[in-house]
């Protein structure tokens, strides 16, 4: 089997699912019986989306990714892929009758994501570990493995939207926008849309949880996770400390023309746009303008110091012809921005912003949007952001 070390694997009951599609709106656009593999978190949002495919008439395994030591996470509730979420996917793949696996993905988790995630705090960045896990050891390792098992799609609880479109399939903002997780999938080629399906994308939360009730799943009422799941206690810095000695190193605290304000205990404690913890005797408000690794230096400023109009982007993924006038998110709970695009060489870009935005950090995902449509994105560059006009 490609992609994981097989670690465990639970062959449920065989109780099934009758009925017609509790989603009907869902375009599967697959044959019935066809094979397809569910990623099963142990979250409710997954667990639906197996009943979804089971009740369709689908060939449905599912298929938990043990993605570290998840000794320390199981006495934290709010941690996604820990010891209690796997169990949660046996008991949810047994009462749907379905087959179950678990592959212990540790290695590559820590090479992709973990390494990634310690090193561009490293660098002053503020990275975002959820789109690189997506990126690499889901929709790269995981669907490939479901290819091996000769599924035809890949199934995963994604609040966002696939839409067939005339030029093949396209990946759209979720129905609700409180649940929308698109910004953090920006990074998903053609191909792999091509194989994936998203059926919880026209859905509300709550009628999800009323789904998994009437069908009987013993994560109803599961609280949804909230924490980097690699991390939970919640202190990243010790983690980033741990595999980059030095980056808790102290440095200077310096205003915009270099004067040394105060001290700080390391830069990885900080981010952009950041106010609290600074610990400056100030007449007015400052906030964390940028990070210097090399100096490790904290720079600060006024508000008006964070407004950015020009965001340059790399490493740029592309599901789709980009239109000059786009609308972009620079981080995941910030509304959409207007402005115009400039695609550039060697997978870079750049992005003219209408009106500037605040706290645009180094690290983070700058996801592109024509209209409801994600046509794509890229990672924001530390050295290459302007300012706006004073």
């Amino acid at each position: 089997m490609h992609g994981g070390k097989l670690v465990a694997t639970f062959v449920a009951s065989s109780t099934r699912f009758d009925g017609g599609a509790i989603f009907p709106d869902m375009e599967w656009d697959l044959p019935h019986g066809a094979r397809v593999v569910v990623a099963m978190s142990g979250g409710v949002d997954s667990s639906v989306a197996a009943a979804l495919a089971v009740e369709r008439g689908y060939d449905v395994v599912g298929m938990t990714l043990q993605l570290y030591d998840h000794g320390a996470a199981t006495a934290r509730k709010g941690a996604c892929c820990a010891g209690q979420d796997i169990h949660d996917a046996a008991r949810v793949a047994e009462r749907l009758g379905i087959p179950h696996y678990v592959l212990d993905y540790e290695r590559r988790f820590r090479e992709e994501v973990i390494e990634d995630f310690a090193a561009s705090y490293a660098r002053g960045e503020t990275p975002i570990p959820c789109v690189r896990c997506n990126e690499t050891v889901k929709f790269r390792d995981l669907l490939e493995t479901a290819r091996d098992l000769g599924a035809e799609a890949l199934v995963t609880g994604h609040y966002v939207r696939r839409i067939v479109g005339p030029d093949g399939p396209e990946l759209h903002r979720a129905a609700d926008a409180a649940r929308d997780q698109s910004y953090f999938l920006f990074a998903t080629t053609p191909e792999q849309l091509a194989f994936l399906r998203f059926p919880l994308g026209a859905l509300p939360k709550e009628a999800t949880r009323a789904h998994a009730e009437r069908l009987g799943l013993p994560v109803a009422r599961k609280p949804d996770s909230q924490d980097i799941c690699f991390v939970p206690t919640g202190r990243y810095a010790s983690l980033v400390e741990k595999l980059r000695p030095g980056s808790l190193s102290p440095g200077d605290i310096v205003d915009l023309e270099g004067r040394v304000l105060g001290r700080h205990d390391g830069i990885i404690n900080f981010t952009v746009g950041q106010r609290r913890g600074l610990r400056l005797a100030s007449p007015e408000p400052l906030y964390v303008v940028r990070l210097e690794a090399e100096t490790r230096r904290v720079v600060v400023g006024p508000k008006e110091a964070l407004g950015t109009r020009e965001v340059a982007i790399h490493r740029t993924n592309w599901l789709g012809r980009v239109p000059s006038r786009v609308e972009v998110k620079l981080r995941s709970a910030q509304p959409p921005a207007p402005g115009v695009i400039e695609l550039g060489p060697n997978d870079t870009a750049r992005v003219l912003l209408d009106a500037p935005a605040e706290a645009v950090a180094p690290g983070q995902a700058c996801v592109v949007y024509d209209g409801g449509r994600v046509v794509g994105g890229g990672w924001i560059r530390a050295q290459e952001c302007r300012a706006a006009a004073a």
